[in-house]
């Protein structure tokens, strides 16, 4: 859809804007699609879903950077004491760049080679991804000016999505012993 309009050179009287805005709703939308692996593997006992997880979560991590660099590159012309003044003085931006950090710490912890290396302690880190989802939900709700309907329809679809993490696991009968999710 994005790229129709780009080719068309239809992105509104505001194209950096119009970037922005379509880059963050699609990683928040692929970050939503990553926490829902777990509770698909869960409800339907395909344990291979879980093999999607870490390649779509980089994904996210993907448009969270181009969200991010639209913003600095376009909008702030890459002025560190610019982006920085930004971060500072406006909540939204802080939480955005929040999130931004824990999923830059999320992609860069997911290669093996990373996760052999931290050993142990590695194993709270994905944890990182639910308060990264919450603060994405409210650094969208407080970006938006006047229509918030959008952000509220994210929230309450994540709300959802951690409904659905708390329901039990299906156990099913594998060579005549009994699987917990």
């Amino acid at each position: 859809m994005l790229l129709d309009k780009f080719r068309r050179g239809d992105l509104g009287h505001d194209p950096v804007r119009t970037i922005t805005h379509w880059t963050g709703l699609t990683a928040i939308t692929i970050l939503f699609i990553t926490l829902t692996v777990t509770p698909i593997r869960r409800l339907t006992g395909w344990n291979g879903v879980i093999r999607l997880r870490r390649p779509i979560g980089l994904f996210a991590f993907f448009y969270a950077l181009l969200h991010v660099l639209t913003y600095a590159v376009f909008d702030r012309q890459l002025s560190l004491s610019g982006l920085g003044e930004d971060i500072l003085e406006r909540p939204w931006l802080t939480v955005g760049f929040t999130v931004f950090v824990l999923l830059a710490i999320l992609a860069a912890t997911s290669p093996q080679a990373m996760v052999r290396r931290l050993g142990r302690g590695w194993k709270t880190l994905p944890r990182l991804v639910y308060p990264a989802a919450a603060l994405a939900v409210l650094h969208f709700v407080w970006s938006q000016k006047k229509d918030i309907r959008l952000p509220l329809i994210y929230a309450a679809i994540l709300a959802g999505i951690f409904a659905l993490r708390l329901l039990p696991a299906r156990r099913k009968p594998v060579a005549g012993r009994e699987v917990t999710g």
